[in-house]
């Protein structure tokens, strides 16, 4: 089962960003938001650049991989960090590390948390960005269901190198925020994605975590072979 069948407005400003809040844009925001959303890209494959945003996709995997997974997830999402726990590893060792498919995370708020750690995992580009993902995801209990979440998320971004001052420079980035929230929009507007996890194997879609297997058989099948 995927998180959010229905979004729970991931619609939040950067000041609610900054302070954790649950309240949503100005009406400028919002009509800001809605605007970039009905600029539909040209997009003939899920793959295409056009959906990843300003700040582009950061692929794990050959380039020359006959087979694109790309994954749509909340960092708060508990399925899409049960998908990452349980069926990355396997998924990574035996279709992505032996050149067959190639792989992108890319972030879909659903809230400001998300919102938040999307923007601390691309603050410097490709280099740190599933280092910081993964230990989001693997430690999500620690800070995304505590009292104080945004306090908690602080200091876990202390162990990837991201210390107090620097994690509200983050935050008040305009730029991480705008391309944050584009990717959002673009998959909303271009691909209908409505909840987390949302896998595609090329341009067949699937909702919800699979499991390693599952998954297994549809990349055979976009391999061109007869699942056993």
């Amino acid at each position: 089962m995927p998180c959010a069948d229905r979004i729970a407005s991931p619609r939040f400003s950067r000041r609610g960003v900054i302070a954790g809040s649950a309240l949503g844009l100005s009406a400028l925001a919002i009509a800001g938001l809605a605007a970039m959303a009905s600029r539909k890209p040209r997009v003939g494959h899920v793959a295409d650049p056009g959906l990843a945003g300003p700040l582009g996709d950061v692929w794990v995997g050959s380039p020359r991989a006959p087979v694109t997974l790309v994954e749509y997830a909340a960092l708060t999402c508990p399925h899409c960090a049960a998908f990452h726990d349980g069926t990355w590893p396997a998924v990574k060792a035996r279709w992505i590390d032996t050149g067959q498919v190639r792989f992108a995370l890319r972030g879909f708020p659903l809230n400001s948390l998300d919102t938040a750690g999307f923007m601390l995992a691309r603050a410097d580009g490709d280099r740190d960005y599933y280092a910081r993902t993964d230990l989001l995801f693997e430690r999500q209990r620690a800070w995304a269901f505590v009292e104080k979440p945004l306090d908690a998320m602080r200091e876990l971004m202390r162990q990837v190198g991201i210390g107090g001052d620097r994690f509200d420079a983050i935050l008040r980035d305009q730029a991480l925020y705008d391309g944050v929230q584009g990717v959002f929009a673009q998959a909303t507007s271009a691909l209908g994605v409505h909840s987390t996890p949302t896998l595609f194997v090329n341009d067949d879609r699937h909702e919800g975590a699979l499991t390693a297997d599952a998954l297994g058989e549809t990349i055979v099948r976009a391999l061109g072979r007869k699942p056993r």
